[in-house]
């Protein structure tokens, strides 16, 4: 008998052992059938996986992968230049050619499974393609249109093993399969209407296409290192209960009256966690101790409901890393790898083998993670980020400081969360003091459902019992200056020992930093032109100050990034004008603790020579407080007399997402586009794109529309072009400097810019250009791109300076 054709999917050159296009594929649809299951689509996960590499069984792909692997050297009769022929070769579209031509005649639904299917498989090394792109061209349907000789799809069809030709048209004909997805159409047709109803369906390609792509790279990587397999979880995590009686065993100590309403939150989030999956709300004045309290709620509400894992999202990388450290601890007796930290500014330390391993697809139990990554993960382009979406379903999602999402996201957030919770079996929970309305925007556009029923304590009175400071307007016409203020902070200094002011722009900040210095042994600066470093040290220091056992009177002057979740305990602290919910933020900061007599102080002023030309969201925001402020004023006992008590936040973010309405679809400028749009109607009805379709050839016959990578393309979460430079902070900076000085193999550059990220900071254009000028700039070598500073323009008070400073004293030398 002739020994079947062998056709390679990948080589191991360590030991000279291969993967089968046939393996492949069939671990490659195991992979993804277990992803879809999580919504119900198993059949069609199956589906995706065994069509994906259908292309690599002709003959041309099988000379390319075998000249590159040196399985056919040059000579030799079927060798090809690999560097010519290297991602030209379509292995992807035979796949959804086969699912499109047995789907020609069928019936709606089973056309629609078709389209998703066939959209994964042509996308799954590109990133999610675009329907119709911006000009109304219909890009997916001339990709399935493409000639069978260029896409190798009837000598696919030939040579394919034919156990799984046959699994495949068994699956294409499978009624299950169909009302599998039938099931979840109707699903979302009940829950949503208009756009909502189309950006679900993306969302629903964007899931299925997470499955696919997870599940390839999971086949593919685990084949070429063994190891890695060995690494991965694979969802065999510690049982809930386990990490519950670890959890449990934490005992907190009742000082006074903070810490009882802090145990008393703790024990509602218990006593809910059995109630049904869904959005619930944490709001909970700041200090109240909402990470465990959360974190107590998700243990529990996973075991009752049998889910896979808890994420928990957090909005700044500068205080991810203390959240993780704290709940890791809890359960280093378990393992030291129940937390999974992924981030982008992980210490060396934590950023082992296996936690890159593991963060590809967030392959743990408990997942620390930035709001960055969360968003890409919904919206990005590309397969990086949306490996993990799948893991989202069956979780816990804990949005701690939701006040921080960017409006631009708001709704196409909102949606999101509406499909996790209702389609993927996911529990959401939206944590802070300062809860933003995104029940109260255009539901038409998405927004999301609100209860009382759904607020997981009962937060008016917490209010009032947590409340620990008192706010006062010290607004004065033509505002402060800085040495005005400097005498202000000195007079607070004396009466309460230690002073925080929290100012909106780094030059001001500097300034009064430079007005402050002198008065106290202690006088801190901080800012984002420090690095992760300095600023460690700097807040470890203020810290220690503000150590109650051992007081030492302190001055720290910051920037907003000491806002949220940065815990420290000042004696009074000033907050330059800003939104009502920043104001409420840094007066979290202020008697945090509960340990003074009477309430702490809390002053809001207003800057003579503030400059917010490039920050307009803080200006809007300034408004709508100054309009808060003067209700108050009419009014004090409407706001429960309290100038940031819930009353008023509800009321300053009604104004506040009224005048930024127009912003919530993510729109995209002409100058960008090509048009005026918005990512919200990119990745639902599309259109503009459709009707210029239909100008120059009828209406379309597709139910899919999207621009799926153009929205992908124009999607950020932060909208700033900085660019990262690294400081030579110290001797470890230095070091990480040189040895960046000579060509280094890839892994090995990766390695010291990963490690680098801790000695950078990221500035803007016009400061880069100025810096340049300077000569104050350096190449690690020509054309690395990989910048450096002049240590004389970095300060250790304020970190990067556009002009030289004295010689840089290392502050960890």
């Amino acid at each position: 008998m002739m020994k079947p054709t062998f056709y390679l999917a990948h080589y191991r050159k360590v030991d000279g052992d291969r993967h089968s296009v046939k393996t492949h594929s069939v671990e490659t649809s195991l992979f993804s059938k277990k992803f879809a299951a999580k919504i119900e689509l198993d059949l069609i996960g199956e589906l995706l996986g065994l069509l994906h590499d259908l292309g690599k069984y002709s003959f041309k792909y099988q000379c390319y992968i075998k000249s590159a692997v040196g399985l056919l050297c040059p000579g030799d009769k079927k060798y090809v230049d690999p560097r010519s022929y290297k991602g030209k070769i379509d292995h992807s579209t035979a796949g959804a050619q086969w699912i499109n031509e047995a789907s020609r005649d069928a019936i709606k639904i089973n056309k629609l499974t078709s389209e998703i299917v066939a959209l994964c498989v042509v996308s799954h090394h590109s990133g999610l393609i675009d329907v119709f792109d911006i000009a109304g061209e219909d890009k997916f349907s001339a990709r399935l249109n493409k000639d069978f000789t260029l896409t190798h799809y009837c000598e696919a069809q030939e040579k394919i093993d034919h156990s799984i030709s046959d699994r495949i048209n068994e699956l294409i004909k499978s009624e299950n399969k169909n009302n599998q997805l039938k099931k979840l159409i109707i699903r979302i047709h009940e829950l949503f209407s208009g756009s909502i109803r189309s950006f679900s369906k993306a969302l629903l390609a964007r899931f299925l296409f997470s499955s696919l792509v997870d599940a390839d790279r999971l086949s593919t990587a685990d084949f070429e290192n063994p190891e890695d397999a060995r690494l991965r979880y694979l969802g065999n995590y510690p049982d809930w209960q386990e990490l519950i009686d670890c959890f449990e065993q934490i005992s907190f100590e009742i000082r006074n009256e903070v810490d009882q309403k802090r145990c008393e939150i703790s024990s509602s989030c218990r006593q809910r966690a059995s109630d049904k999956q869904g959005l619930y709300y944490l709001t909970v004045p700041t200090g109240g101790g909402k990470t465990f309290s959360s974190l107590r709620f998700a243990l529990h509400h996973a075991k009752q409901h049998k889910l896979d894992r808890i994420i928990y999202v957090i909005p700044y990388t500068s205080i991810i890393d203390q959240n993780a450290s704290e709940v890791a601890k809890i359960f280093d007796g378990i393992s030291k790898e129940i937390v999974l930290e992924h981030h982008s500014n992980l210490v060396p330390e934590k950023d082992t083998y296996r936690n890159r391993i593991l963060s590809e697809n967030w392959d743990a139990p408990i997942v620390f993670t930035t709001s960055v990554q969360l968003l890409e993960t919904f919206f990005g382009g590309g397969t990086r980020s949306v490996r993990r979406m799948h893991q989202l379903a069956k979780s816990v999602i804990i949005f701690d400081e939701i006040q921080t999402l960017p409006i631009k996201t708001v709704h196409m957030f909102n949606n999101a969360i509406n499909f996790l919770t209702n389609l993927c079996s996911s529990t959401v929970v939206f944590c802070t003091a300062t809860q933003p309305l995104l029940h109260g925007v255009d539901p038409v556009k998405g927004a999301v459902t609100y209860s009382d029923a759904m607020e997981i304590v009962e937060y008016p009175p917490l209010f009032d019992a947590l409340k620990r400071v008192h706010v006062q307007d010290c607004l004065k016409k033509g505002g402060w200056t800085e040495k005005k203020l400097a005498e202000r902070v000195k007079a607070l200094l004396h009466d309460k020992g230690s002073v925080l002011v929290v100012i909106n722009t780094k030059p001001s900040a500097r300034r009064l930093y430079e007005s402050c210095k002198d008065l106290s042994k202690n006088v801190f600066h901080l800012s984002t032109n420090m690095c992760p470093k300095h600023r460690k040290t700097i807040l470890d220091q203020v810290i220690d100050c503000l150590d109650p056992s051992n007081p030492k009177p302190v001055i720290c002057i910051s920037t907003q990034l000491i806002e949220a979740g940065v815990d420290v305990d000042f004696g009074a602290v000033i907050r330059c004008l800003a939104g009502l919910d920043s104001i409420a933020q840094a007066a979290g900061r202020c008697n945090r603790n509960g340990r003074q007599e009477g309430l702490g102080i809390v002053q809001i002023v207003n800057l003579q020579n503030e400059n917010l030309d490039r920050l307009p969201e803080i200006k809007t925001a300034q408004d709508v407080t100054l309009r808060i402020f003067d209700e108050y004023k009419k009014n004090p006992a409407g706001f429960d007399k309290d100038r940031i008590g819930y009353k008023a936040m509800k009321r300053f973010y009604k104004y506040y997402f009224y005048k930024r309405a127009h912003e919530m679809s993510y729109p995209v400028s002409r100058k960008k586009l090509g048009r005026d749009d918005n990512l919200l109607s990119l990745l639902s009805t599309n259109q503009q794109s459709v009707d210029e379709y239909k100008r120059q050839h009828g209406s379309p016959s597709l139910y899919m529309r999207q621009s799926f990578k153009t929205a992908g393309k124009y999607f950020r979460v932060i909208d700033a072009p900085t660019e990262a430079i690294i400081i030579p902070y110290d001797k470890d900076a230095e070091s990480i400097i040189a040895k960046l000085s000579v060509k280094l193999s890839l892994k090995e550059e990766r390695s010291l810019l990963k490690t680098a990220q801790q000695y950078s900071v990221n500035i803007f254009p016009y400061m880069m250009k100025k810096l340049r000028e300077e000569n104050a700039l350096f190449q690690t070598y020509e054309e690395s791109e990989i910048w450096y500073l002049h240590a004389q323009y970095y300060s250790k008070d304020f970190g990067v300076s556009l002009e030289p400073v004295s010689q840089m004293e290392f502050l960890n030398a």
